[in-house]
């Protein structure tokens, strides 16, 4: 069943036309990745499914009675609520009714009179009819729904009685997230979801998503999210809308299949169209009645024909290169027993690790646990409590700061660029704003006018022009879409200096990074890999241990350690068949559950005590198995 369409939707701001002819269907259950250039429409397009900017023409379907939610990148909430009572919303109808349950209970232990039994009847009825209404919205698990979806998404319960004024502008994106997992709306809009979460909350929100039970449509640039979450692409790009289905990777590989197709078509329709030009225009050259009347027909033929459009192509950046000036030595970075607190707070202690040349090393770790202070340490803007942290020889740093702080919003764009280097000529800075889409006027727009996107590019281009050796990047993804982010990442690969990168871009992760470092209080922990490795170290440690442990064992050594290996695999596989299992079970409850709430509205069941009564008992066994379940899924999945 289609839930939402568009036909033919045009909307324009002025005199740029932002969205042209968008036609596409969304069927109920489906997951939707919509993706595309920065500013090419795609948070406009969710505005107006959601109403709040109008169209100037075409067509928008949505089934009635599905409800609609929308996180958009910049959301207001009540500043004046504490977290845990910003969230205590959603459920008010729930809380209105316990309070009528916590006033009838009051009435009903009051002394009874003999000469009211219709009054007392009347309280006992109400309160058995509330009761289960109570129950069967889930009055006794919503508590244990806002704790679960707090904590997933990155909350401890010491932040829970924190002021939504007090919070940072990540923070209130993960609370209006918080809020909206939770009052589950039919159709579930969300526009980069994954910005200013760190990788426990993003694998978290994964999996709360892949178990959602309604329709998701996803604006995001994190390829490894897409992948993960979504079953159809919409790749809005010139203004409409090319549907394909399948998952990021899927709509690549078909991207480029469609585009040789479509390119061939074109490009032969285009060599008829020219040949019957040449014949058309030969036949009047000849001047006679005969001929004319020849070309006149060929003409005809040919105005008649449905001319194929050129596929689209989006611009993207022109090959972009870091250049090292002046070659650092073998040792780049040496930290040793670091230490940083903030008051109470400890971010870490005891840290000790060391880069090398050329080397690639994502530092990773919950948010909140240091990692943009130590990259301040290592740039000597911020002093550690103790330990040692120095730079090895002729290392110099270029640094991406993903709060764009080091930009003058009032500066225009030539001039932010120009003023740190001052060296390079006219053409020079214009040419290389050129390749960072900066062109003609563009180049004057003052910084405060730009996209975020826009701001990473500008500050993606001074770090090139730096021609740094060693260059911290925190979260150097943030803000840009993907044709930029590859092309970030392919500068990396064929970059000769040294990176260390804070992201939680996992796509990013595998593919440029040969080390991570996990960032804890107690220092970090060294795997020597891409993130695919992380994972699965993380996931499967002995994997790893063993092959690293077994140089210089005996033979007896060698066979029981792969015998505890292979007992630790067993049992790590039953434990998996038994998250199936219970994950089928609990889909399994949860549909006789629902079967039995619809039994309760059925005339013949509520009309009758008994069997309402039985239904009822039936149903909270199904719910305290339902939770025990739950209880047991969770505690295997930690």
């Amino acid at each position: 069943m289609i839930v939402l369409s568009c036909k033919d939707i045009h909307k324009s701001f002025g005199i740029d036309v932002i969205l042209e002819n968008v036609t596409f269907n969304i069927s109920e259950g489906e997951r939707v990745g919509l993706i595309g250039p920065n500013g090419a429409g795609k948070s406009t397009l969710f505005k107006i499914i959601t109403n709040q900017i109008d169209y100037d023409s075409g067509e928008l379907f949505i089934e009635k009675n599905k409800t609609l939610g929308y996180l958009a990148q910049h959301l207001s909430l009540n500043h004046t609520s504490t977290i845990y009572d910003e969230l205590l919303t959603v459920f008010q109808d729930l809380i209105n009714l316990e309070n009528k349950l916590n006033n009838l209970e009051a009435l009903m232990n009051e002394p009874y009179d003999p000469n009211n039994e219709e009054y007392h009847n009347k309280i006992i009825k109400d309160y058995t009819t509330s009761s289960e209404l109570y129950q069967n919205r889930g009055g006794y698990t919503y508590k244990a729904e806002i704790n679960r979806v707090l904590k997933g998404i990155g909350f401890t319960e010491q932040d829970y009685d924190k002021p939504i004024e007090l919070l940072s502008g990540g923070q209130k994106t993960r609370v209006a997230l918080c809020k909206l997992l939770l009052i589950k709306p039919d159709i579930l809009l969300l526009d980069e979801p994954t910005n200013h979460l760190d990788l426990d909350a993003i694998e978290w929100l994964e999996g709360y998503l892949n178990a959602y039970k309604g329709t998701i449509i996803i604006i995001s640039h994190d390829r490894y999210f897409l992948d993960a979450i979504t079953d159809k692409t919409f790749e809005l790009i010139n203004g409409h809308v090319n549907c394909y289905n399948g998952n990021y990777t899927a709509y690549i590989d078909l991207k480029q299949k469609n585009y040789e197709v479509q390119l061939k078509a074109y490009n032969l329709q285009q060599t008829e169209i020219k040949r019957q030009e040449e014949i058309i225009e030969r036949y009047r050259s000849f001047n006679r009645e005969k001929s004319i009347k020849a070309a006149e027909s060929r003409q005809k033929s040919l105005d008649k024909i449905e001319r194929i459009k050129a596929p689209d192509k989006e611009e993207k950046l022109k090959s972009i290169t870091f250049e090292t000036e002046i070659k650092s030595g073998n040792d780049v970075l040496h930290i040793e027993n670091l230490s940083k607190s903030f008051g109470e707070k400890t971010l870490f202690h005891s840290l000790n690790l060391d880069i090398k040349k050329e080397e690639k090393v994502a530092l990773i770790g919950e948010n909140g646990r240091g990692k943009t202070s130590l990259f301040k340490i290592i740039m000597k803007n911020l002093p550690s409590d103790n330990g040692i942290c120095y730079l090895g020889k002729n290392v110099f740093i270029g640094y991406y700061d993903q709060e764009q702080s080091n930009i003058d919003i009032e500066k225009i764009v030539i001039d932010e660029v120009w003023d740190d280097f001052p060296e390079l000529t006219t053409t020079e800075i214009r040419s290389a704003l050129a390749a960072f889409l900066f062109k003609g006027d563009d180049v004057f727009k003052k910084i405060s006018s730009l996209s975020g996107g826009e701001k990473c590019r500008i500050n993606l281009l001074k770090l090139i022009l730096s021609k740094s050796n060693f260059l911290l990047l925190d979260e150097p993804t943030n803000h840009l879409d993907i044709m930029s982010r590859e092309a970030l990442e392919n500068a990396i690969l064929g970059y000769d200096g040294t990176v260390l990168v804070i992201s939680h871009d996992r796509y990013f992760l595998n593919k440029v990074i040969n080390k991570i470092y996990e960032l804890n209080e107690n220092g970090v922990k060294e795997y020597l890999g891409n993130y695919s490795y992380y994972i699965e170290k993380k996931n499967n440690p002995l994997r790893f241990q063993l092959e690293e442990e077994f140089f210089g064992k005996t033979k007896t050594q060698i066979q029981n350690e792969k015998k505890k290996k292979r007992e630790a695999e067993r049992a790590e596989k039953d434990q998996k068949l038994r998250v199936k299992n219970i994950e089928s079970e609990i889909s399994n409850l949860e549909q006789h559950i629902e079967y039995l709430q619809n039994q309760l509205c059925l005339e013949e069941v509520y009309s009758n005590s008994k069997k309402s009564e039985n239904i009822n008992k039936e149903l909270l066994d199904a719910q305290n198995a339902l939770d025990a379940l739950y209880e047991e899924w969770e505690n295997l999945l930690q």
